[in-house]
């Protein structure tokens, strides 16, 4: 079948890019592959982007966010940061990143502060992620129900609300229902403003509910009304365990109190670099119960801190046998 009449035409390849030099290297040779193809994509400068996006201002960008938030940005994230930012430039009226960079050091607005860390931001999340730490989470509960009347958790990544919704309906479960003598508190913080006014709402469209066992959505659920029509909204019995609170893991106090139970850490440390994630976790250590347990994310590892923190599997982490005042979680 033939293209339309207004298809452009297929890339010709020159023979200079079929058939390379002696010398190319294979990255060379699909380098230059890629550049006859589509010669825009092959330089993050390129003139067809709205904005100047130099090396110096994505270096600047990267030292920025890790002085406010400890994120260590790859250089693989350029085109992250530029897509993002961009929405701040034409937000704030800048011309340029360096004058947006400029403004943000030399103005000191937090307001815009504020903004850049959450555009930098990233928030993947669903009900019942990584679900193989949610029975874990249950089997500690009924393990430690007989010592305390009083459950405290903390979920630092709280992000739309999904991991610590995740939490308490686990919680709810392992507790037989909502009105038990148990007293819960799970406090839900991130960095980002903007994901957390989702989770206080927590109301969410159905493609979002889809991992939540049916029982479950029809025991903590309800269907929502008027602006929520067609939404499915966290009764507020569950809602109640929570409290939703920003908090930046770089500050100086944190405003949460222990002893911790539990604490879900998930996904965050991967942002950090070794020495940062080793600062935070010994923050972590003090604030657990000699018996409570750190939810780590698939992909990270604690090695580095094993004198702080001894592995379960499965990224689940109970203070090392050496740690004062350590008892053994199983």
């Amino acid at each position: 079948m033939s293209l339309p009449s207004s298809a452009p035409p297929a890339p010709r390849l020159s023979r200079s890019v079929l058939t390379p030099a002696p010398t190319q290297t294979l990255t060379q040779r699909l380098a230059a592959i890629r550049q006859a193809t589509n010669p825009a994509a092959s330089d993050a400068n390129t003139l067809t982007r709205e904005f100047s996006f130099q090396n110096a201002d994505f270096e600047r960008v990267r030292k920025l966010i890790y002085a406010k938030a400890g994120i260590s940005l790859s250089s693989a994230k350029q085109d992250m940061v530029y897509s993002r930012l961009s929405r701040r430039l034409r937000a704030t009226g800048k011309k340029t990143f360096s004058e947006y960079l400029d403004f943000l050091e030399q103005r000191k607005d937090a307001a815009e502060w504020e903004h850049f860390v959450n555009a930098l931001t990233t928030n993947l999340t669903s009900f019942f992620r990584e679900p193989h730490h949610f029975p874990a989470l249950s089997a500690h509960l009924r393990h430690i129900a007989a010592k305390r009347k009083q459950i405290n958790i903390w979920c630092c990544a709280a992000s739309t609300g999904e991991e610590p919704y995740s939490i308490a309906m686990t919680v709810a479960d392992t507790f037989t229902g909502l009105g038990g003598a148990m007293q819960i508190s799970i406090l839900c913080s991130d960095l980002d403003t903007n994901v957390l006014a989702t989770a206080e709402k927590g109301a969410y469209f159905p493609d979002r509910v889809e991992k939540i066992p049916p029982e479950q959505l029809r025991r903590y659920f309800s269907k929502g009304t008027g602006s929520q029509e067609g939404m499915f909204c966290v009764k507020p019995e569950l809602r109640r365990m929570l409290t939703f609170r920003r908090l930046n893991l770089l500050d100086s106090v944190w405003p949460v109190k222990g002893p911790l139970d539990v604490i879900f850490c998930r996904n965050v440390m991967i942002y950090f670099d070794k020495p940062t994630q080793y600062k935070i976790l010994s923050r972590f250590a003090p604030m657990l119960q000699p018996d409570g347990l750190l939810f780590a994310g698939h992909s990270e590892s604690f090695l580095h801190a094993s004198d702080l923190f001894h592995s379960l599997g499965k990224t689940v982490y109970e203070l090392a046998a050496g740690y004062p005042g350590h008892t053994p979680a199983r």
